[in-house]
């Protein structure tokens, strides 16, 4: 690679840290995990290491933390608060034990001595006491100065205000992390992304009062600068702490060897499911405070200690119960409610278990000790269950024959094309008389890809049900407003975006309108296909006197499977009244034939990611409407990309493997605007 090229890539690696880390430490909602952010730094800093050229003022190397925000009086720290360097494997680890005793030039490896602690992922303090006086508390900041937290840590119980030992340090700075235990989590009913954002929001509060009411944990770890601590080991000061007052990890541990290190780290890995606060690793320190202070620091890291990071991607934890959720098509979905476990910096309390066939196959129980998987916005599942850790007592779990909700009666369908029966179990009772299937589809209608009615989310959708305000889908237009302004949360104001954002939509394309119906087996492509074909919602309404639902068959990507559907769904009384009251309702504009030369003429397009002020229903809609298509998979029939925010990386990087080329939501609106 050429410097420049090197360069390029360098200073692209440094602004995406940039954006981490102000998202992490300003915003509090961390957009990656801590895995990829941990895989950035070690990427720059090897990029640094072997480019001496290289430099920035927002490397890794040189910045630790964040800028103090301007809310808070910026304090400088007595000792600077480092970073830690981080190992994710036993190679990285015995890499680490090299250095070490390279350094000590030392070659008997089983002398070395460490104290292993779990970390805490929450906010790192640094608290002062003179004649053993809480005299003020800092956030750990940039590392060389905090915000000055004083008042609202005095809120936190477990922090001494006054120690009376008479061993205690004339002046010492106490340093630990802030938290919350996962049960306190949950009671704070979706206030926070997760625990340590909680953690964060709170202690940054201008008033401590508002902090108070978070139960916030203070856990001490180690001291910055000391006058007067007479100790030779960090495992006798963190006995020492327990004796002044102050809470430690109750899992801490002195060991010696990778190997033990190695033992401890998937024990500890084991019971993190069941512990009540977020670890995200292990701290090794050497043990030896003499030796500490030999090996001194690297840049802003020390040479005496590593974090050993427990896997961004999955977790283990338990099964507290296994509960049936109902989809608008009538499956019926098993979902493990597990105790709540921090998986890449995502709370993670259900976990799909698939279907009946999973469970028994992975004869998953109730009791299970499970590990749990999380990648990207895939949705957790079961991967395996620890079966030394069953109760002998437990049973395996039988699936419901019937409909939780109806009661009606469930069945497997047989699939014409596997020859075989389906995986998923189905109510058969697929209308609007299914209390759980009634809710879906309407939570469906109101989606983004279907009417798209902005502030009527799925909590609104259940709340109104449970309300009786709505029962189906043509009940959105004819809410009674006025019984709305007075319910709980609700206000003139509020009541009044929700009328406007309702009426706005009571005119919506063919195609979307037939994807609101939430018709098994038809999609948006399919609607589009059916929208095309048929052209109005006269012509769609018709097919229930003609019964000429196998001139569909005609459609170019309409089969056998989406018929039956649409017949099933014409077979229903409720749903024919659902569609001549809401033709009635709504205005349901035809389609109009794209142009033969559009500005997108014989040209594909993709989307990924987030669009800024457009969804990606309308996205569509401008593709197709100049004579563009959309396709649903990277490959070489593709000729552009759009990716807007937090794109899915394997699309992105597929379509630069294949050269297509890739724009922003700004370049693909010019190339729009350029071609009019």
């Amino acid at each position: 690679m050429k410097k420049k090229e090197i360069e390029k890539e360098y200073k692209k690696k440094i602004q995406k840290l940039i954006k981490f880390n102000k998202f992490y430490y300003e915003k509090n909602s961390p957009i990656v995990d801590d895995r990829e952010y941990d895989t950035l730094k070690n990427d720059i800093l090897k990029l640094e290491s072997k480019h001496s050229y290289l430099k920035s003022k927002n490397s890794p190397s040189k910045i630790v933390g964040f800028k103090p925000s301007k809310n808070f009086k910026k304090i400088s720290h007595r000792v600077p608060m480092l970073s830690l360097a981080n190992a994710f494997d036993q190679d990285d680890l015995s890499n680490f034990e090299k250095k070490i005793m390279n350094y000590l030039n030392q070659k008997d490896y089983s002398e070395i001595e460490y104290s292993a602690e779990p970390k805490i992922d929450g906010i790192s303090a640094s608290l002062s006491f003179k004649n053993g006086k809480f005299i003020n508390g800092l956030s750990r900041g940039d590392g060389k100065e905090g915000e000055d937290i004083t008042e609202n840590l005095k809120t936190i119980n477990d922090i001494p205000q006054k120690i009376l030992s008479k061993d205690f340090p004339s002046e010492i700075d106490i340093r630990g992390e802030i938290f919350i235990q996962n049960n306190d989590f949950k009671k704070l009913a979706g206030k926070f992304a997760n625990p340590r954002n909680a953690a964060s929001g709170s202690l940054r509060q201008k008033n401590p009062l508002e902090t108070k009411k978070i139960p916030l944990k203070f856990i001490a770890y180690t001291f910055g600068y000391e006058k007067g601590l007479n100790i030779k080991k960090q495992s006798e000061f963190l006995e020492k702490l327990k004796e002044w007052g102050f809470k430690t990890n109750p899992l801490n541990k002195t060991i010696k060897g990778i190997k033990n290190l190695m033992k401890n780290y998937k024990h500890i890995e084991n019971k993190r499911g069941s512990l009540d606060f977020d670890i995200d690793g292990i701290v090794y320190k050497i043990n030896d405070l003499k030796l500490q202070r030999r090996l001194g620091n690297i840049a802003n890291a020390p040479r005496w200690a590593v974090a050993h990071k427990f896997s961004a991607n999955n977790g283990i934890s338990k099964i507290e119960n296994i509960e049936i959720q109902i989809g608008r098509t009538g499956a019926l979905t098993p979902v493990a409610k597990i105790k709540p476990i921090n998986i890449g910096g995502v709370v993670v309390s259900n976990a799909t278990l698939h279907n009946e066939e999973e469970i028994i196959r992975k004869d998953i129980r109730v009791g299970d000790t499970v590990l749990i998987e999380r990648a990207g916005d895939v949705i957790p599942h079961v991967i395996s269950v620890d079966l030394k850790l069953r109760d002998n007592e437990s049973k395996k779990f039988m699936f419901p024959l019937n409909c939780p909700s109806c009661g009606s009666k469930t069945i497997k369908e047989y699939n014409i094309i596997t020859k075989k029966e389906d995986a998923v179990r189905r109510c058969t009772n697929e209308g609007f008389e299914c209390e759980k299937i009634a809710i879906e589809k309407i939570k469906h209608f109101v989606s983004k890809e279907a009417f798209n009615i902005e502030g009527f989310g799925k909590k609104i959708v259940e709340n109104f049900w449970k309300l009786n305000l709505i029962r189906l889908p043509q009940d959105i237009f004819r809410l009674d407003y006025s019984a709305i302004e007075n319910l709980d949360g609700w206000g003139k104001q509020s009541v009044n975006n929700l009328k406007y954002s309702i009426d706005t939509k009571k005119k919506i394309s063919f195609e979307r309108f037939i994807f609101a119906l939430g018709i098994r087996h038809i999609g948006l492509e399919n609607a589009k296909l059916i929208s095309k074909n048929l052209s109005s919602i006269k012509n769609f309404l018709s097919l229930s006197e003609t019964k000429r639902f196998d001139d569909l068959i005609n459609i170019d990507g309409i089969g056998e499977t989406q018929i039956n559907s649409i017949k099933s769904f014409f077979s229903n009384s409720t749903n024919l009244r659902v569609l001549k009251d809401l033709s009635k309702l709504i205005q349901v504009k035809n389609v109009i034939l794209a142009k033969s030369n559009g500005k997108f003429i014989n040209k594909t397009f993709m989307l990924t990611g987030k669009l800024d002020g457009i969804s990606r229903a309308e996205a569509k809609s401008l593709i197709e409407e100049n004579s563009g298509s959309i396709i649903s998979n990277v490959s070489k029939k593709l000729d552009y990309l759009i990716i807007g925010e937090k794109p899915t990386k394997r699309k992105v990087n597929a379509a630069k493997d294949l050269n297509i080329k890739i724009l922003s939501q700004t370049e693909w609106l010019n190339m729009l605007n350029k071609t009019s």
